[in-house]
């Protein structure tokens, strides 16, 4: 029996789920697919389907129904079933043929309680009973026409993508973010005078949304689960006002209380808010060469936390442009290959040098394997190296085949290695350093003076230069590092001139990056205002 870990919690939840779905078609929200993909792969779930044909569907209202010959289906979805979801269950089983529907649900019944407005003394009546999921499997029987028919609606805690045995990922949440200064001003908006909040050290959850406190206890959900799984009663710590706020909850949450009596393992807890330290995501001091894959390869679509890996390489179609999208990509998930669990787990954990040499050692070793002919070569790793490696086993299926996944992290890593802003990457170091000596030595003012000749329109750009994106990475490492900043007349017109050039070369890029397409509110191919 393995021992209790984020891996087997996802294991345990995602068997209940595939005990379910036998010649089902299986709807899937995004974060539940990512929870998927790092637990146990989208192969294990299609061999659960056992159907020859493709049933896996991504959950959304323009999703596909199921055909006369498809009676079953079931639904995963990391969300309260509530509101759109619902309405998203409605229609899909309105416009299909089912008999049989079963909706897994992410988040304990209990939550959903309190989202129905359920008062906390009623709701503790209520134990060992599911109203809310009684009603909708009703429902469900309504939408599919005869209430005869069997619906089915259970909470399974899919709450993690187990990117490693000890380092999980929560992909539901990927868009809770720690309050900011500025949010004290829009949570007064909603409270009278008498009771206005002075700074986010005030901020308690009677202070909240009631969209952010039901995010909250979604949350709290999954990691009371977590820690029934780890047979753990924990004990919280909190660092920053959000994290203080779930800390509390956790501690409170009914189901959570009940769970602590019996618990006899103890553990610790640790919440902190992540901007209390943006140095350390935007920064480029981190040696790790999974960090700078995740950094300059495109993001996997509806992912959070794995990229694209370009396998045009392991085909005899030129590697051109239009050819790109003609294989599907790569990705850095390999929950079902244990020799690329073992690399991807060696990458996390080394030094950009060592990991190299560790790609290069798992490919050489895989080649021998295979008998392919391989030339050994000693010395600094290269790209080249490693694609002539990677090359041997392209036009050999077998060994295509046995070694999938680790030719997925080879060529993450010779694409990443070739990426030009990898070569940027020690000209960020090098100038975070010269700004931390001058932070540490001149005024905000001097230091944003210092940055200003380098914002570039794209027509004066090099290829060494700071693209905007860029630039705002940098603002954000000097502006975290700094601290709290005392506003003079030096630093409010440093700003401006900043924000001037900024703005100007903004409106002057032919197309923002999607993340400055974010910040802006512009559209792909439409100019920034």
């Amino acid at each position: 029996m393995s021992i209790p870990g984020v891996l087997s919690f996802t294991q345990q939840a995602w068997e209940q789920v595939l005990a379910k779905v036998k010649r089902a078609v299986v709807y899937l929200d995004a974060a539940s697919a990512e929870s998927l993909h790092w637990g146990c792969g989208s192969s294990r779930l299609l061999e659960a389907v056992g159907s020859p044909a493709c049933y896996l569907r991504e959950f959304e209202p323009a999703a596909v129904g199921g055909g006369a010959d498809q009676p079953k289906a079931v639904f995963v979805l990391s969300c309260l079933l509530k509101g759109r979801t619902v309405e998203t269950l409605r229609d899909i089983i309105c416009r299909s043929h089912f008999q049989y529907c079963v909706v897994v649900t992410a988040v304990n019944h209990a939550v959903h309680l309190t989202a129905n407005h359920v008062p906390a003394a009623a709701a503790a009546e209520l134990e060992g009973q599911q109203p809310v999921f009684e009603q909708l499997e009703e429902k469900l029987c309504e939408w599919m026409g005869n209430m005869n028919y069997t619906a089915e609606v259970l909470h399974i805690p899919l709450l993690l993508a187990p990117v490693a045995p000890h380092l999980a990922l929560t992909p539901a949440f990927a868009s809770l973010f720690p309050l900011l200064p500025q949010d004290v001003h829009i949570l007064n908006g909603a409270r009278p005078d008498k009771r206005r909040l002075g700074s986010l050290s005030e901020v308690d959850a009677t202070a909240l949304t009631p969209e952010l406190l039901l995010q909250i206890r979604c949350l709290v959900s999954g990691l009371s689960s977590l820690c029934e799984h780890l047979g753990v009663r924990e004990e919280c710590f909190a660092v920053g006002s959000l994290s203080r706020i779930i800390a509390a909850d956790l501690a409170n949450f009914a189901p959570a209380k009940n769970r602590r009596k019996t618990a006899t393992g103890r553990a610790s807890v640790v919440f902190v808010d992540r901007t209390l330290d943006l140095t350390g995501a935007v920064g480029h001091h981190g040696d790790n060469l999974v960090e700078k894959i995740i950094s300059v390869l495109p993001q996997l679509p509806g992912h959070t936390n794995d990229v694209m890996v370009n396998m045009v390489e392991l085909t005899a179609l030129q590697a051109e442009e239009e050819n790109q999208n003609m294989v599907a990509p790569g990705c850095l998930a390999q929950s079902n290959d244990p020799a690329a669990k073992a690399l991807w787990e060696a990458l996390l954990n080394t030094k950009h040098k060592e990991a190299v040499m560790e790609v290069r050692r798992h490919l050489v070793e895989a080649a021998s394997r295979e008998n392919l002919p391989i030339k050994m070569s000693m010395g600094r790793v290269t790209p080249g190296q490693l694609t002539s490696y990677i090359q041997l086993f392209k036009n050999n299926l077998k060994a295509l085949g046995n070694h999938c996944g680790l030719l997925q992290l080879g060529l993450a890593t010779i694409q990443t290695l070739k990426h030009p802003q990898t070569a940027k990457w020690d000209n960020f170091l090098a100038f975070e350093r010269l700004l931390l000596q001058s932070i540490g030595e001149s005024t905000m003012s001097v230091v944003l003076n210092q940055l200003l000749p380098m914002i570039k329109p794209s027509n004066q750009r090099t290829s060494d230069d700071y693209s905007p994106g860029e630039l705002l990475v940098l603002l954000v490492y000097i502006y975290s590092v700094s601290g709290e900043l005392s506003v003079d007349k030096d630093l409010g017109e440093a700003e401006e001139k900043v924000k001037k050039a900024l703005a100007q070369v903004f409106c002057e890029e032919s197309e923002l990056s999607p993340l400055l397409q974010k910040i802006t509110g512009t559209r792909p191919g439409s100019e920034p205002h």
